[in-house]
């Protein structure tokens, strides 16, 4: 599955991301967050629908309340039946990894009563809450980060830290397209296992948003069965993953990284300490999995990035 031209991106929904993730409210949610302005929703990064109150738009400068009544049962109701285009409760028993992803990688989280059996959750009841995520790509992003994360032309696997929602996932994927389309070199084959739908955001076999040139995707699957399809049948020079968050993840990466593929990965953390101390992580570092870190920081609004080398 080969990536498209940003012009074709442009071609498949001419609609900008906040309208793309916002399709899925109730029309009074709607035109409350058309009623902050265009210079703000340019920037929008969530929405936030939490029953009894209003609905949050999440900003640079933080979190604004939207007009609008408050959020009660049926919105949030219509909001997960627009995101799976299904009822409510069919839908409820498909996210019990607590999330859905919308045709162009934008992401409804949901928190509600949870149902399981085996000590597994099985379904969500009683929802409370709902988080839209906007994705978008923000092509160049990488440009200053790519130089630092090369020796003698060669690209290093690096693995990028940051909180939730300081933007891993928009950095990782304009580092995807920055090598497949040879930014600092010539292009190198990327293999993208994109186990949330987050980071191509695939359509019918077509990434909604751009990952470069020569890249490929394998969309929907665990990241060691992406990773291990890719490895074996698309001989990629890279290959990325999102969220490394469990020791199955952490395995997985250090096998694909004994087969010589460089890794482009992302955690939650703010440094080589910090992943020190954690299990699962310290494993990467005793493997030498990765030569570099980029943290990811935001202060006043404004995301920073610094390059930490690993021996």
């Amino acid at each position: 599955m080969n990536g498209v031209t940003s012009e074709a991106v442009n071609d498949m929904d001419e609609r900008k991301p906040w309208e793309q993730a916002a399709a899925i409210l109730p029309v009074q949610q709607q035109n409350g967050l058309r009623a902050l302005g265009k210079d703000r929703l340019a920037t929008l990064e969530e929405l936030r629908l939490r029953r009894g109150f209003p609905m949050t738009a999440l900003l640079p400068q933080g979190e604004v309340e939207t007009d609008g009544p408050p959020i009660g049962e049926d919105a949030l109701r219509q909001v997960v039946e627009n995101a799976t285009q299904a009822s409510a409760h069919t839908a409820l028993d498909r996210v019990r990894q607590g999330f859905v992803t919308l045709r162009g990688g934008h992401r409804v989280g949901l928190c509600g009563s949870a149902v399981k059996k085996d000590g597994q959750i099985v379904t969500l009841r009683n929802i409370s809450s709902l988080s839209v995520r906007v994705a978008r790509s923000v092509v160049g992003q990488a440009g200053d980060l790519l130089p630092q994360l090369m020796e003698q032309g060669i690209f290093l696997s690096t693995l990028i830290l940051a909180p939730p929602g300081a933007g891993k996932t928009t950095l990782l994927r304009d580092l995807v397209r920055g090598l497949s389309d040879g930014d600092v070199g010539p292009p190198l084959r990327v293999g993208v296992a994109d186990e949330r739908g987050e980071i191509a955001a695939l359509w019918q076999g077509e990434p909604q948003l751009y990952i470069g040139r020569h890249t490929d995707v394998m969309d929907g699957c665990a990241k060691a069965e992406g990773l291990s399809v890719l490895i074996r049948g698309m001989n990629p020079q890279a290959a990325a993953v999102d969220e490394i968050t469990d020791s199955a993840d952490a395995h997985a990466v250090i096998e694909a990284a004994g087969c010589g593929v460089a890794l482009i990965a992302t955690a939650h953390g703010d440094g080589a300490e910090d992943l020190r101390r954690r299990p699962v992580y310290r494993a990467l570092l005793e493997n030498r999995v990765f030569r570099r870190l980029v943290v990811l920081e935001r202060r006043e609004g404004r995301r920073t990035a610094r390059v930490e080398v690993l021996p």
